[in-house]
């Protein structure tokens, strides 16, 4: 990942990105203090990280199911992530709205992916691989998972 490589973490893949240092924020206990296993929505945020340019505007259903995936980081570093454009997908409802509501765990500013300034570390914890067959009823995930194949390997 240091060296250009392209690095996706997926619920637990993302916790470990952001203990190790590769990711911005920390991943805590859901706001209900329960496991989450639900389809959610998510809208691309970021356009310039290849995993969520063409999805910008766009709403995606995945599935997620964690424990941990309350997505925190300070306020002054949470600043940074926004204007340097390193949020890639935020929970939001069918029709796209960004809301309270709309979020499943608590994450700030329904922050549901993000990657590091470089944009070739990436990690979110919805589950993309889990909505990329026909057989399971839902192919949301292979719009990101796609995108991940676009990008220049080192």
């Amino acid at each position: 990942a240091n060296k250009g490589g392209v690095t996706l973490g997926i619920c637990n893949g993302f916790q470990i990105l952001c203990e190790a240092g590769l990711l911005p924020g920390t991943l805590m206990h859901n706001d209900s203090h329960k496991f989450i296993c639900k389809n959610v929505y998510l809208k691309g945020q970021s356009r310039s990280a290849m995993i969520s340019s063409e999805l910008v505007d766009s709403v995606v259903k995945i599935p997620v199911a964690h424990g941990e995936g309350k997505y925190f980081d300070h306020p002054d570093k949470l600043a940074a992530l926004n204007d340097n454009d390193q949020v890639i997908f935020r929970y939001c409802d069918r029709e796209g709205n960004i809301s309270p509501e709309a979020n499943p765990n608590g994450s700030l500013e329904n922050i549901a992916g993000v990657c590091n300034k470089e944009k070739n570390v990436f990690g979110m914890m919805p589950h993309p691989e889990r909505a990329a067959e026909e057989v399971v009823g839902n192919t949301d995930g292979v719009r990101i998972l796609n995108a991940l194949s676009q990008l220049e390997l080192v």
